[in-house]
């Protein structure tokens, strides 16, 4: 396949073919760079922001990004129509390519602000919500929601939620696959003991397909992904597997042809000149190879190569020569 062919199935397919959760305190600038980095096509999403902290914190460091991560879509939280409007406003400048409103998070501090998983109990706000974004917004606004809160039947609530806000003009929705319980279990625990139920995501699609649905939870490999893909999903969500064990998004450009898997050693050769501006500009080696200690997952040296770049990275003064330590401790073993 040549890559004419190749770019013209990733149009027809659509960026969320694959695409990266937005993981609090993980999916930052710096994942996002060395995530991009392994795979071409995927979506790549923020850390959630909340429309305040867009309206009246510090701009460049909650929306900046570089223009090597896109398509990255920024996910916002909140429940106040005019707010989240403003915040899309603020953001519209950064130039995303697309804004997503989180209607899944089921921690306490997300509950205190009305919003996140809360949103499922209150479709008619959220519609207004979405729609006011919409009328701002110069990319698409998607919702990323779960399949029911607490004691909500999730086949019957699912459908009528989906209309509801689909009404107001949201034409995309992440599902992920799990009931949250608002009381009784934390976010942790919400990602792991509620059923999942891909059956009801899978027959929310064939229920409204000219919506893009996509699904989330659970999805640990490409493989899991292509099964799911091919029971009519238009996409598929992957969250901590691809944190934890990135080397697997060298292989995710296959979901959209037959494009060869990206080379390990080009990556870390293409992350030096990178971790060497952000040094430049006064920043520390940890900030960004933390999020590179799950490389190497299963293979002799890896415990080193963690153990280098936790140990060392966040000191004062940690270098390329550092990381280099670190590379020279797995290479030998990786081969």
């Amino acid at each position: 396949m040549n890559q004419n062919e190749i770019d013209e199935k990733s149009t027809v397919y659509g960026s969320h073919r694959l695409s990266i959760a937005p993981m609090l305190d993980w999916t930052d600038r710096h994942c996002r760079f060395f995530h991009r980095l392994m795979t071409r096509r995927a979506m790549l999403y923020t850390e959630m922001v909340t429309a305040p902290a867009v309206i009246h914190g510090p701009r460049e460091r909650l929306l900046g990004f570089s223009p090597a991560e896109h398509p990255v879509a920024l996910q916002l939280g909140g429940s106040d129509p005019a707010e989240l409007a403003q915040a899309v406003r603020v953001a519209a400048p950064h130039g995303h390519d697309e804004i997503n409103l989180n209607v899944g998070c089921p921690s306490d501090r997300v509950q205190s602000g009305c919003f996140g998983a809360v949103l499922m109990e209150r479709p008619a706000l959220l519609a207004d919500c979405v729609a006011a974004m919409i009328a701002e917004s110069p990319v698409p606004v998607t919702v990323k929601c779960r399949i029911g809160v607490d004691e909500q039947e999730p086949a019957e609530i699912l459908p009528a939620f989906l209309e509801t806000v689909a009404a107001a003009g949201v034409r995309h929705f992440v599902i992920h696959a799990r009931k949250a319980w608002l009381q009784g279990l934390s976010p942790r625990e919400n990602r792991e003991i509620p059923p999942l139920d891909y059956p009801l995501v899978i027959a929310m699609k064939r229920r409204f397909p000219e919506l893009t649905i996509c699904l989330n939870g659970g999805v640990a490999t490409l493989s899991q992904a292509e099964e799911l893909l091919a029971q009519g999903l238009d996409g598929v969500m992957i969250g901590r597997a691809a944190y934890n064990e990135p080397e697997l998004l060298l292989g995710a450009d296959r979901l959209w042809g037959c494009e060869p898997p990206r080379d390990l050693d080009r990556v870390l050769a293409d992350m030096r000149p990178y971790i060497a501006e952000h040094l430049a500009a006064g920043g520390r080696l940890h900030q960004i190879t933390r999020h590179m200690l799950g490389l190497f997952s299963g293979r002799p040296g890896a415990r080193h190569w963690r153990r280098i770049l936790s140990e060392g990275a966040s000191r004062p003064g940690a270098g390329l020569d550092l990381f280099d330590e670190a590379l020279e401790a797995v290479r030998p073993r990786a081969a």
